[in-house]
Formats: structure tokens, C-alpha cells, sequence
């Protein structure tokens, strides 16, 4: 049976010379530089070229405070790749940002002078609200129609982010467009957009796979080590509103969660027993908490050397799938659904579609 794709991104394929117009973002987090080149197609977006580089800019941060020089140095590597091809593709327009290592560590304006006077890129060292404010622009076209209170979760590197929005006043035939509404100016807490979606609240937890883990370094056991990141996680949602009194709002109705990470696609894949990861069956997938339950045991019971050796996990990721999916299974448990939509698609995504509405190119398309 084929997979229907979900609505917004068109499938990933090279562009003849002269097509376009193309428009680039770029994510610099506390693990990866990521960057999409994509152009307007029907009503949505076609990607037409991807970077994405392992660079743990942030290895050190949590003990240091600092940005590491090996950290820096891969980094500056990845991003003459990103500036090679943006000049070979002649963007219209581009975002650059960076977020949460850049954003907390003692060198970080520093390093984005580096970057400037080296590669010619100028990034932007966003705020966490308009880190959140992305993620849930990027996944937007995952909400369902039926959906009346959506929490999109983003885990990073260095910082997770939970929105709640209520969207039980909005018509089902709007939804994906009011959550793109979302704007740095009314994007916050008890506002409503024009088309009266509703950020019950927000939050941005300074915990990510690689913060928390480095927290915890000096804990040998796997189990305990597990136990206790899942309970500091809880700890830091204590100001979150949908936390306070039992765990939920007033009104639970028609919760959907939708999900944006590498944790939580390479538990959608370790779900559906996939070797390869493959985005096409990954993003846009559903997994119940159970499911989730099921995976994060499996990765208890393989181990350190047994996660490492795993194919659909990967050495990369080995060290920093217990921090994530610690953060995962707390959110889940807190806030039960029976669903949770996988998104391989996240903040650059986000500031794609963005751009590309400022410009009014989605105008009058399906």
C-alpha cells in the first residue's frame, strides 16, 4: 500500500537551470547545521537541495559555558558548504539563525562574528519564542482537521520547546493556516490570530539530548541515569500552564500531539522496524504513547554498546537517544493522547514558509 505523503512539502528532486525562485534556511543548533534550499510549488513548497552536518557545537557547553574550538571549527567547515551552495543556487531570499548553544554561551556573538568575516554568512541568534513559534509553522500542515487543542513539542540540542494552541474556534478547513499565522508579535500567550487560533501558552525548557545528557554524565548506570533526566525534565515545567493543576488545561478535547525532532523520527523509525530511515515513511506518521513505551525499552534493554550497534539508531545518535526519548516519554505521560504525529520537518520548514507567504506566493493556490 502506498503511504499517502502529507500535505506541504512536494517530494525532493533537482531543479532544471532557470527554474526558481529559490529561498534557503538554515538552522544552526547545539548538534547540526541544517540547511533546505527549496521554490514555490502549488500552494506548498519543493525541496531542491538539503545540507544537514553533525557538528556538536555544543558538546562542552553545559560544563563550560562556553562554545567549544573544535565545536567552532566544525562548524565554520559545514557552513563554507551552506555558502558555496546558496551562491551557486542565487537565493531570493534566505534565513540564517542559530539558537539555543549560541544562544547561552559566554563566546556566542563572538563566534557569530567569526562566522561573518569567514564564510560571509550573517546568522541570527534567535530568541526561544520565535524558536517556538517556528516549529509550529513548520508543522502546521500536520494538524488535523478534528483537532482542538494541539501541543507541538520540539527537542533540540540545547533546549526543547512546548506550545499549546487552541484551535476549538477555528474552522476545520482553516487550521493549518491559522497555526502559519503565528507571528512574533502575536504569537504569545492568551492571544488570539485573525483566524482565532490560541496560544494557550508556550515554553522553552533549557534542556536538549545533548544538555541534558552532559548534565548527567557522571551517572554510570543507564537505567538511573534515565530516571533521573525524566524527573529535572518534569522539574522544568513547572511554569508551564497546561502543567499546572494535574497535568492539563480545562479542556482536553480533541488533544493532538505533534512532534519535531531527531529523537522522535528515530523512534518512529525504531517503530516501524526500518534498517534505512527513510523520511517518506517517517514524517507525517502516528505512534501511540504505547508505542513509544515500547521503543524506549527496547533502547534500555540494548544498552550503550547495543544502542551504538543498532542500524536504525546509528553511532551519532547512540549517546543522545536516552536524553531524548527521557524528555519524550515525560511529555507523553504527562499529557496521555492516543496519537502522536511525527514530523521530519521543524524550524526550516518554518522559516520557509514564512518567506514564501511574506512574498504572497502561496496567494489563491489550493
Amino acid at each position: 500500500m502506498n503511504k499517502a505523503r502529507p500535505k506541504g512539502l512536494a517530494p525532493h528532486r533537482r531543479l532544471n537551470a532557470g527554474e526558481g525562485p529559490f529561498y534557503a534556511a538554515l538552522d544552526l543548533g547545539t548538534n547540526s547545521c541544517r540547511m533546505l534550499i527549496a521554490t514555490p510549488k502549488d500552494g506548498h513548497f519543493q525541496i531542491v537541495d538539503a545540507f544537514s552536518k553533525s557538528v556538536r557545537l555544543g558538546l562542552e557547553l553545559e560544563r563550560t559555558g562556553s562554545l567549544s574550538n573544535a565545536g567552532i571549527a566544525r562548524t565554520v567547515q559545514a557552513l563554507h558548504v551552506c555558502a558555496k551552495k546558496l551562491r551557486m543556487k542565487g537565493v531570493v531570499a534566505r534565513r540564517l539563525v542559530a539558537t539555543e548553544a549560541c544562544r547561552r554561551a559566554i563566546n556566542g556573538e563572538k563566534f557569530m562574528s567569526r562566522i561573518r568575516s569567514e564564510t560571509g554568512l550573517k546568522l541570527e541568534i534567535i530568541k526561544p519564542s520565535e524558536e517556538a513559534r517556528l516549529a509550529v509553522v513548520g508543522c502546521a500542515p500536520l494538524v488535523a482537521p478534528q483537532a482542538k487543542q494541539v501541543l507541538v513539542i520540539d527537542i533540540g540540542g540545547g533546549s526543547t520547546e512546548l506550545v499549546w494552541i487552541d484551535l476549538s474556534e477555528v474552522n476545520p478547513a482553516h487550521k493549518t493556516k491559522a497555526m502559519m499565522e503565528l507571528s512574533p508579535g502575536n504569537g504569545t500567550k492568551g492571544i488570539h490570530t485573525p483566524l482565532g487560533a490560541k496560544v494557550v501558552d508556550w515554553i522553552s525548557v533549557p534542556l536538549g539530548v545533548a544538555t541534558l545528557l552532559q548534565r548527567y554524565s557522571d551517572v554510570a548506570d543507564d537505567s538511573a541515569r534515565f530516571a533521573l533526566m525524566a524527573c529535572y525534565f518534569e522539574d522544568m515545567l513547572e511554569s508551564f500552564d497546561p502543567y499546572i493543576g494535574g497535568g492539563s488545561p480545562a479542556n482536553m478535547d480533541g488533544l493532538q500531539v505533534i512532534g519535531t525532532s531527531g529523537t522522535i523520527t528515530t523512534v518512529g523509525a525504531m517503530h516501524l522496524g526500518l534498517k534505512r530511515y527513510d523520511r517518506n515513511l517517517v514524517d507525517g506518521m502516528a505512534m501511540g504513547a504505547e508505542d513509544v513505551n515500547r521503543v524506549v525499552e527496547k533502547f534500555l534493554r540494548l544498552g550503550p554498546v547495543g544502542r551504538r550497534e543498532e542500524p536504525g539508531i546509528g553511532r551519532d545518535r547512540a549517546q543522545l537517544i536516552m536524553s531524548g526519548s527521557a524528555i519524550l516519554q515525560t511529555i507523553l505521560r504527562i499529557w496521555p493522547t492516543r496519537h502522536i504525529r511525527v514530523a521530519d520537518r521543524g524550524l526550516r520548514e518554518g522559516m520557509l514558509y514564512s518567506m514564501m507567504n511574506a512574498d504572497g506566493v502561496f496567494e489563491d493556490k489550493p
